[in-house]
């Protein structure tokens, strides 16, 4: 029952995160001509050159599905299943939800409030909102779009080039040919732009949003510290042996991972030990473990 429920819970995240993806083409990048790369890109080509008479959903459909297909001994069966389920879901979204946002789209941007000529906050909108579509596929080992089975075919032909590179390829040739379709310089770079924030909000999804600070403490009094971060903020600590190169002494060096409303209580903590300690603060994108988040289940 465990395991059916994981798989439920598996499934209805990545039909999430294809449904924010489609609502977000939909609403703020193929009205507006952006096509950030990809098979979306050339959905999004297909759909204007055409007069909006070929919806997008079935050209993704149409190219992901053979993709997915050649792409079954590369990626393995489990992920081309969960994939086709996601592509399918969102090229049927897409489809059926595109005349209700155009509609809704025309009423809104009719009113006095609304620039249709400033694309720039519809790509930044479009760029964000489908990184974190893409963040709750990717997070099921799944996808929706076939350009990085592409990259994996090609890197079986061409081994000396990476599937990032080829990733990069692709998506900037799909830009340059909505560039030229479109006969706009300007539409090409806000595709861009939309490129550039999803795979940052992408990432940033991926690496967890609960940051915390990882502190490495250097002093005299490293056990009295220890026992205060250990007791008064409830934290573990780590020692690890050290010696100073320039002096020769023996340290004990102090590992502790805080949140980062926690911080200043380190600070304090420390400061009332000993004032010349020396502190090093460094970012951590995710803990896993007792404290912070928990560990994933297979």
């Amino acid at each position: 029952m465990k395991f059916s429920l994981n798989k439920l819970t598996s499934l209805l995240q990545i039909l999430l995160g294809a449904m924010i993806l489609a609502l977000s083409m939909n609403i703020f990048l193929v009205p507006f001509k952006i096509a950030p790369g990809g098979v979306s890109g050339i959905a999004t080509v297909i759909f204007h050159v055409s007069g909006e008479r070929i919806p997008v959903g079935v050209t993704m459909l149409a190219m992901n599905i053979p993709l997915f297909l050649a792409g079954m001994k590369i990626k393995g069966r489990n992920f081309i299943i969960k994939s086709i389920i996601g592509a399918v879901f969102l090229s049927v979204v897409i489809d059926l939800t595109e005349p209700l946002i155009s509609r809704f789209l025309e009423l809104v941007l009719a009113t006095p409030s609304y620039s249709s000529e400033d694309i720039l906050l519809f790509a930044l909108a479009g760029g964000f909102t489908s990184g974190i579509g893409l963040g709750f596929v990717f997070k099921e080992g799944a996808t929706t779009g076939g350009t990085d089975m592409a990259a994996s075919l090609l890197n079986k032909v061409f081994p000396w080039v990476p599937v990032g590179t080829l990733l990069i390829v692709f998506d900037g040739l799909v830009i340059l040919l909505a560039t030229i379709v479109f006969k706009s310089f300007r539409l090409g770079l806000y595709s861009v732009v939309a490129l550039f924030i999803s795979a940052r909000t992408l990432d940033r999804f991926l690496e967890g949003i609960n940051f915390a600070k990882s502190l490495m403490i250097i002093s005299r009094e490293s056990e009295k510290i220890a026992r205060a971060l250990m007791e008064n903020i409830d934290r573990g600590v780590t020692g690890l042996y050290g010696k100073g190169m320039y002096t020769d002494n023996q340290y004990m060096i102090l590992l502790c991972v805080v949140k980062k409303e926690e911080i200043h209580k380190v600070k304090n903590e420390v400061k009332k030990i000993d004032p010349n300690a020396f502190v090093l603060l460094t970012d951590v994108r995710e803990v896993l473990g007792e404290g912070f988040t928990s560990h994933l289940k297979s």
